[in-house]
């Protein structure tokens, strides 16, 4: 049975999820949206960290891995999402962009975390 593209990004999505959730974080917000902007998870760490998280995940590596799907425009759009959330939330912590790969494996996903991936 093939998997579409939907399917396999909404499995990385919950499987970045329970990731950070294992981890000790709060998952606030999934598919966080502002304008065209679009941030796949937010996480809580404490009272003190906030994490804006894009998730890729990808059937194989043949293309390349995960991270190296992140465009500069991504990111640009990421920063505006995270700054309108910071102002939604009031928030006065610290914040930190993540990316995490995932590649489908026959049982689960390789997962790969790169903490601080961007300013």
């Amino acid at each position: 049975m093939t998997t579409s593209a939907h399917e396999l990004g909404r499995a990385g999505e919950d499987a970045a999820a329970a990731f950070y959730q294992q981890a000790g974080y709060t998952v606030l917000l999934r598919s966080y949206r502002h304008g065209r902007a679009e941030v796949d998870l937010v996480v809580q760490y404490g009272q003190a960290l906030l994490v804006f998280v894009e998730v890729k995940t990808r059937s194989s590596s043949q293309y390349g891995t995960p991270e190296t799907f992140v465009s500069s425009r991504k990111k640009e759009l990421f920063r505006l999402a995270a700054t309108h959330l910071q102002e939604e939330l009031n928030w006065t912590g610290d914040i930190r962009f993540d990316i995490l790969g995932l590649t489908q494996l026959s049982q689960g996903f390789r997962v790969e975390l790169f903490e601080d991936a961007f300013y």
